[in-house]
């Protein structure tokens, strides 16, 4: 008798607690197809950039995010590559500015070695 409508209406909707959990399940819903859609394919480009930075090596052409295309002639730091984009213009270039690698260069071979193949050169042209 003493029990107010207000107090009563709060009693009768506190216990249905199924009609909460259903006006939760668009939310989780939405998130589940959010992360399928954009945070799992950005993850995943995140990492492949990450993993092409860090393979690059002297010889490689490279494009940068500003569109510079060039050859990479050093690499100086695990910051910072060096590389050139035309006769005797070189430029130094952050890792992370790096938007693709076109094509993949030989590894570093030694002086040694750069000598013996022009030895062999000159001998194969003078005869």
């Amino acid at each position: 008798m003493f029990i107010t409508p207000a107090f009563a209406q709060a009693a009768a909707a506190g216990g249905d607690t199924n009609s909460m959990l259903m006006s939760l399940l668009p939310f989780a819903l939405i998130f589940v197809i959010m992360y399928f859609l954009i945070l799992r394919p950005q993850q995943k480009k995140v990492k492949d950039h990450a993993e092409l930075v860090k393979n690059i090596r002297r010889g490689d052409t490279v494009v940068t995010t500003g569109g510079l295309v060039g050859k990479v002639t050093k690499v100086v730091d695990d910051e910072q590559i060096e590389f050139e984009v035309a006769d005797g213009v070189r430029v130094r270039q952050m890792r992370t500015m790096i938007a693709g690698v076109r094509t993949k260069g030989e590894p570093a071979k030694d002086k040694a070695e750069k000598a013996d193949i022009k030895s062999i050169k000159d001998d194969t042209s003078a005869s």
